[in-house]
């Protein structure tokens, strides 16, 4: 590859876990001119910052996604340029709750060099520190541009001159790309705007930020007409505020069952929990204080709300969603045309023509951190190093052709609809964890002889014991403190040091090994 071919300046978007990582993993190469990390908060950490005060609480748009609610900023005509500060909405703050803890155990949620300061599952306020302090611990920190937000993402082509190489795309000119950033400046209370230009960029901006609500009759009048009666998860932060409340609760997954649990405290009981289907740890009847409904069919002007069986609820004080986040990229191409197409897939509810949840086969300088549903930040980890590997030119296996790279994700396609998933959901039990990561793996290789580069972590006997073993929820009739057998009886470390925390925490259990989707709680 020609000198002028290369990959020498990499812009990463978002300092959460997986721009730390990233950040690590192309340091550790030691190979690129100029890294920065872009990051719209006052410091590190990502979603695991804790804003104690979510307000204001947006209106609910039912149904609606990103491209409506979470629109691209006006860019001054000229650059750089200095104005007042943005008051459009940017969904910045956090989900985080009070009680929030990580639902992963640490082994296998930590990156590989570093353990988080204790678990198996940590308050919230151990992975945001755990995060900031990675920074430090790599030296990367000063890589960090803060209380910078990237507004617009352009692909920049030179005309073609060389032959095909990794930092072209298909028309054979070389790719560059124009970040369009909007720092706000807290002395002077203004926005600073400014462009720069980089080789390659890394998406790594999470997908826990604009709250989604679906569709239901009735349900955006009925929000109108009580204010402040219907939020999402996004914006609660304790029980305290329902005392003595009729509250009913949408949604069971991870947060629906927290919520639902520390409700069922201070709320009038029961709490009502609107259920599509019985989650993994719901046994044969609602734990006390919960009373369990079907989905929501309809809300009426009087306030009533209908369910799906014919039974009402009369006199509901509050309704909380928790439904989840949409994922949202307002900085593709705000300009629109020059990237040549969208990025993400919102009817499909998948990234646009990618590649192992992972590369762009349009974009060879673009790729993307931490958006599928698996081990976290762990599995963040092997992304991080196949895309410096691929970047600096040292990857072990190249990335296969652009027909079998097509073939993968119509492939995928059809697999996640005949089974009924998500695009980007990876399982465990089914396999597809082990495959992903050592496709990784593959394309990342070793380091280079004098030490530079990361090294794909090994997944471990330890790892795998704590995924199948370690539940932060307990599941009904699947074992307890004192029920640990067949597989769990196995003598190892991380059996005996689990072992002996479980008997001083009686937050989590450990479990015989279940033949399902062990990430799905994720």
């Amino acid at each position: 590859m020609g000198d002028d071919k290369r990959v020498r300046s990499v812009a990463v978007v978002g300092a959460g876990a997986a721009g730390a990582i990233t950040a690590a993993a192309l340091k550790a190469e030691n190979y690129f001119e100029r890294i920065q990390v872009f990051e719209r908060r006052e410091a590190a950490g990502g979603t695991w910052i804790f804003d104690p005060d979510p307000k204001p609480s947006l209106a609910i748009r039912p149904g609606r996604l990103p491209p409506d609610v979470d629109p691209p900023l006006e860019i001054p005509k000229e650059l750089p340029q200095v104005t007042a500060p943005n008051q459009q909405e940017r969904f910045s703050k956090t989900p985080i709750y009070n009680s929030l803890t990580t639902n992963v155990p640490d082994i296998a949620m930590c990156f590989s060099d570093r353990r988080f300061a204790y678990g198996p599952f940590a308050p919230h306020h151990v992975p945001r520190q755990y995060v900031e302090n990675y920074f430090s611990h790599h030296k990367t920190d000063d890589l960090l541009v803060l209380n910078t937000t990237v507004e617009d993402i352009v692909k920049l082509q030179d005309p073609p001159s060389f032959p095909s190489s990794s930092s072209q795309n298909q028309s054979g000119g070389r790719e560059r790309w124009q970040l369009t950033l909007r720092q706000y400046d807290p002395a002077r209370h203004v926005d600073v705007w400014w462009q720069e230009t980089f080789d390659a960029v890394i998406l790594a901006n999470g997908h826990y930020s604009v709250p989604y609500i679906p569709h239901v009759p009735g349900l955006e009048e009925y929000a109108q007409k009580f204010p402040g009666r219907v939020m999402h998860s996004k914006y609660y932060r304790s029980p305290l505020p329902f005392a003595g409340q009729r509250v009913l609760v949408v949604g069971n997954s991870a947060s629906g069952h927290d919520l639902a649990a520390e409700l069922a405290s201070t709320a009038s009981p029961p709490v009502l929990q609107s259920r599509r289907r019985p989650s993994r740890w719901d046994g044969d009847a609602p734990p006390p204080g919960i009373a369990w409904k079907p989905a929501v069919r309809s809300y009426l002007a009087s306030g009533r709300i209908e369910f799906a069986d014919g039974t009402y609820a009369d006199g509901v004080d509050a309704v909380v969603y928790c439904t989840g986040y949409a994922a949202s990229f307002p900085f593709w191409d705000a300009g629109k045309g020059a990237n040549g197409g969208p990025l993400w897939d919102y009817g499909a509810g998948r990234l646009a023509r990618a590649y192992w949840h992972t590369f762009f086969r349009d974009h060879a300088t673009l790729g993307i951190v931490g958006l599928p549903r698996a081990l976290t930040f762990r599995s963040f980890e092997y992304q991080a190093v196949a895309l410096a590997r691929l970047f600096s030119g040292r990857n072990a296996a190249p990335l296969p052709p652009d027909e079998e790279q097509g073939k993968w994700e119509r492939d995928r396609l059809d697999l996640v609809r005949r089974r009924g998933t998500k695009f980007h959901d990876v399982q465990w039990e089914t396999g597809e964890t082990f495959e992903w990561l050592e496709g990784l793996f593959r394309i990342a290789g070793l380091g280079t002889l004098k030490g530079e580069g990361r090294i794909p972590p090994a997944l471990t006997e330890e790892l795998i014991w704590a995924v199948e073993h370690i539940r932060k929820y307990p599941e009904p009739g699947k074992g307890g403190k004192d029920e640990v057998k067949n597989e769990t009886e196995r003598d190892t470390p991380m059996s005996r040091e689990m072992e002996q925390a479980g008997a001083r925490d009686s937050d989590w259990v450990l479990v015989e090994r279940q033949h399902k989707d062990l990430l799905a709680f994720i």
